[in-house]
């Protein structure tokens, strides 16, 4: 569950986010604050996952408050005025949303916050693991989260793609290069104009098809000398 926090001084505004986060699972609403001022104060008590922050508000601005933060949390600034968005990515900000943004811009900014990758390290090697990442997909009138660790491959089929889980099949109208990129590339990579998987769950390689679980997945001839460096 992520708990967030809105800090606007327009009530519209908080209306608007929340309707949006409703739309999502595993968000939860634990404040609405309309400035920063009252931001502060319920932070000093209170653990929150994330923020989406106004800039132009009363009392104190939005990036004067960010700044004072010792430890913030992961923030989404959200924001009439474009000419703050560079010294929103020098703190760090997840996303710059520029009012009025739509659902699906938005949606783009949480895949954001969705998808950290954790890293273990020791003295020479480091892994990256993708057991707890997801990624938030339109299907229909529908959002559906879906972990990343649950994906077998995916195929493009026309203007959509089928995600092939587990448990189930998704299908998103989507360019497979688009929906590539929300993918960690160490672990999912395209193997065929029509076709990426993961890596984890290849069971064998056999000339040109890779099987996965009972499903044979075509090996394309341009991706196959990628494919071979990948695996050795």
């Amino acid at each position: 569950m992520i708990n967030y926090l809105i800090i606007d001084d327009e009530y519209i505004a908080h209306d608007i986010i929340k309707d949006y986060c409703d739309m999502l699972s595993n968000f939860k609403l634990v404040k609405n604050c309309y400035d920063a001022v009252e931001a502060i104060e319920y932070l000093q008590k209170n653990h929150v996952d994330l923020m989406f922050l106004d800039l132009n508000m009363p009392k104190l601005k939005g990036f004067d408050f960010l700044r004072s933060l010792q430890n913030p949390p992961k923030v989404i600034v959200t924001t009439a005025y474009k000419e703050y968005a560079l010294d929103g990515f020098e703190l760090n900000v997840v996303d710059y949303l520029l009012k009025p943004f739509s659902f699906e811009r938005f949606v783009k900014a949480i895949n954001k916050i969705e998808t950290p990758t954790s890293v273990k390290q020791n003295e020479t090697t480091s892994t990256t693991s993708v057991s707890n990442e997801s990624v938030f997909v339109r299907s229909s009138k529908k959002i559906i989260q879906i972990k990343l660790d649950g994906i077998l491959f995916v195929e493009s089929v026309g203007n959509y793609c089928k995600i092939i889980t587990e448990e189930e099949e998704v299908q998103v109208r989507e360019k497979i290069s688009d929906f590539l990129s929300k993918l960690p590339q160490d672990n999912f990579f395209q193997v065929h104009k029509s076709f990426i998987v993961s890596k984890d769950k290849i069971k064998l390689v056999e000339g040109n098809r890779i099987v996965i679980k009972d499903f044979i997945v075509p090996i394309g001839k341009v991706y196959k000398n990628n494919l071979n460096k990948l695996l050795s």
